[in-house]
């Protein structure tokens, strides 16, 4: 089992940019596929994006292809992920997760969460 916390999120206008990150401390970090989701009231989490352990492979989403981008940092036990162009609809709170299969698309694919941290985008 891993614990995370993520931090970063907060207000910002359309167009504008934040970074959020999410440490993790407990199972080796460099083991496991690190992924982020989001989630809004009244809809299902929402995958954004996936790095494998190595870094070698990541997987966006449509909807944030070309506007985020993550990153990690095994020696310092940490994943990144950079906002860029921020609309309106990324609005959302944030989870990072720990996935430990082959398969880490969907929220099932996740074993340990983080609490999670709000982003607001204005309009």
């Amino acid at each position: 089992q891993v614990q995370l916390v993520e931090s970063g999120g907060g207000l910002v206008q359309a167009g504008g940019s934040l970074r959020l990150s999410c440490a993790a401390s407990g199972r080796t970090f460099s083991s496991y596929t690190m992924g982020w989701f989001r989630h809004t009231p009244g809809k299902e989490y929402e995958f954004v994006v996936a790095i494998t352990w190595s870094g070698d492979r990541i997987y966006y989403a449509d909807s944030v292809k070309g506007r985020f981008t993550i990153s990690r940092d095994n020696a310092k036990n940490t994943v990144t992920l950079q906002m860029n162009s921020l609309k309106p609809e990324d609005t959302a709170v944030y989870y990072c997760a720990a996935a430990y299969g082959s398969r880490w698309l969907t929220p099932n694919d996740y074993s340990d969460w983080g609490q999670g941290t709000q982003v607001t985008v204005s309009s």
